[in-house]
């Protein structure tokens, strides 16, 4: 998969050539040598022949030149199709001015390897058709006492007809809380917030199971982590800390004490960590986990810190009540009242800029925030990540970090570094604590939702507007890029403003207007947890992995990946259905 075959044919005398490339996708990147295409054998007449297999995945630029003195004779651009077969001839046009041509040929089209994603889209709304025609059909009386005759009249009747009602919050505060009172007389709770994060959750699964193979569903190499695959952990992370708002505001209501609220933040901070070091541990496809080689950071120790200093931010701060505020501007009773919050993340952000711009590290030039390896025309091969890899290394030790990259595709670069490091994790605080402004903004307005919807817009263009700032609208030219790696303040503002938005949308569809439930992504939303461990535990166990019969098929990748996702959904509506919720 993602390759392309190319013949070269070498129809020029000695001394050779050599045949290097370079992806269009990979900034400031030195060419790599492929091939030495031997001369044409003139006795003979038979050019010399030189066989590479060449990247699909973003345009390569080849060049060709003399092996003697280095002279270029061609360079191509050109985004090469996969299990294409191409042919590039090089010969003399005028033997007077040495004048060559470099043609291109292709020998055998490559395939449309995007045909399984489009056949996949048209099952699944195939099914959505099925769902909403039966959804219709039930509406009509006959049918629907017909099928209340077949099921279990009483509770199916109690299950379709009951409002999802708030949990009890009473001796929960967890970011995925379990739903314990289904009375229609509890407060409703919020679906849009549930349906944003098993949104982000269903296709964080997918990705994580492969995507199809595809490479638009990884993360991006290093800067521009602009598509959603680089979206959905800082997803997660926000509306972890709009649910951390609702969960304190109830708690306290409800009258529990601060103290105990506390124990309780650090008691699921400390089984979130724990889970993500023991449990969900990459390096165990290195072998039995050990010291030797356990990582320390991830995406669950980063969930659980980031929530441990959010929720311990928000519960010093917040209030019982959440009555109008009484103070000169009401319209910004959600920001003024919390001006310690916000010097505390201003503070943070101060410390992230230092530690990144101004923190000597060896080798490197202060401020580095590049890829290292060939990028930056490999001046600095052992720089990943500049400031943010060295606190890493320094703290961690290189055998206790992530040790394989994104960076490492394209730009080559070979030193460990980990994205869930010690120094992204400020940020992360930073977009949980966005979030958190969000569960505010539904807290002291609730019940308006034009007054919510208004506010929603303008924190999204706020962060947008930084965004645009920061990066200069580039992808690599800005002040500081969009980088998932670095968890850059620009991909913090950036996805900020994308989370604004798309909650905006999911609360106006399910909570205001009410067109559509949030399922079957609600389901998910409400077991985050289980589903997430659960997709990590049994990734390689059937029913979610099989042995395929052409592992260099998208379409098998594909339908073996979205069989696993969609079983992830199914249970989790089990769950649902049961009543089930793994709360930590």
């Amino acid at each position: 998969m993602d390759q392309a075959l190319l013949l070269v044919r070498n129809e020029l005398p000695a001394p050779g050539l050599n045949l290097a490339a370079r992806s269009v996708s990979c900034h400031q990147c030195l060419y790599q040598f492929l091939a030495f295409v031997p001369p044409s054998n003139e006795s003979l007449r038979k050019p010399g022949t030189a066989s590479v297999m060449l990247d699909t995945q973003h345009p390569l630029t080849l060049l060709l030149n003399s092996s003697v003195g280095d002279r270029d004779l061609c360079k191509i651009q050109y985004h090469f199709g996969e299990f294409g077969n191409y042919s590039l001839t090089v010969k003399t046009i005028s033997t007077s001015n040495q004048t060559v041509s470099c043609d291109l040929i292709i020998n055998e089209g490559p395939i449309n390897s995007y045909l399984p994603i489009l056949f996949a889209f048209l099952v699944y709304v195939g099914i959505l058709a099925l769902l909403i025609a039966g959804r219709l059909l039930m509406k009509i009386d006959p049918v629907r006492n017909w099928v209340y005759k077949k099921l279990n009249p009483r509770a199916t009747d109690r299950m379709i007809n009951s409002e999802l009602g708030s949990p009890n919050t009473t001796d929960s505060i967890n970011c995925d809380p379990a739903p314990q009172s289904w009375s229609s007389g509890s407060r409703q709770r919020l679906r849009s917030l549930d349906t944003f994060r098993g949104l982000s959750l269903v296709i964080m699964v997918f990705v994580n199971y492969g995507g199809g193979k595809y490479w638009f569903f990884k993360h991006e190499s290093w800067n521009g982590n602009l598509h959603f695959p680089s979206a959905l952990f800082s997803r997660f992370v926000f509306i972890m800390g709009t649910s951390v708002a609702l969960a304190l505001g109830s708690m306290l209501r409800w009258g529990s004490s601060k103290w105990k609220v506390l124990r309780k933040i650090i008691w699921r901070s400390f089984v979130l960590i724990l889970l993500g070091i023991v449990v969900v541990n990459p390096n165990y496809c290195l072998g039995p986990l050990s010291w030797d080689n356990l990582r320390i950071p991830g995406v669950l120790q980063r969930l659980g810190f980031t929530y441990l200093v959010v929720a311990a931010l928000e519960l010093l701060f917040t209030r019982a009540d959440s009555g109008t505020w009484e103070g000169r501007f009401p319209a910004l009773q959600d920001i003024l009242p919390y001006w310690p919050q916000w010097i505390f993340i201003l503070v943070l952000e101060t410390i992230w800029l230092c530690l990144t711009f101004l923190l000597p590290v060896p080798d490197c030039p202060r401020g580095y925030l590049g890829p290292g390896g060939i990028g930056d025309f490999g001046k600095y091969p052992n720089c990943t990540g500049g400031a943010a890899g060295y606190i890493d290394r320094l703290l961690l030790g290189e055998k206790h970090m992530y040790q394989h990259p994104s960076s490492g595709v394209i730009y080559q670069s070979t030193m460990p570094y980990d994205p869930e490091g010690i120094l992204g994790t400020i940020n992360s605080i930073v977009m949980a604590f966005l979030g958190l402004q969000a569960g505010k903004i539904t807290l002291f307005y609730k019940d308006q939702p034009k007054q919510i919807m208004s506010r929603f817009i303008i924190w999204g263009i706020v962060m947008g507007v930084i965004s645009a700032i920061l990066t200069k609208c580039s992808k690599e030219e800005g002040f500081i890029p969009v980088n998932k790696n670095l968890w850059s303040i620009s991909y913090v503002t950036t996805m900020s403003c994308f989370a604004f938005i798309l909650l905006l949308l999911i609360y106006y569809l399910v909570d205001v207007k009410k067109w559509w439930s949030g399922a079957p992504f609600l389901y998910p939303g409400m077991n985050s947890i289980l589903v997430y461990i659960g997709h990590q535990v049994f990734a390689n166990y059937f029913p979610f992995k099989w042995k395929m019969q052409d592992s260099q098929s998208h379409a098998e990748h594909l339908t073996q990946n979205l069989i696993a996702t969609t079983l992830w959904v199914i249970i989790s509506y089990i769950l649902y259905r049961k009543r089930i919720f793994w709360k930590i």
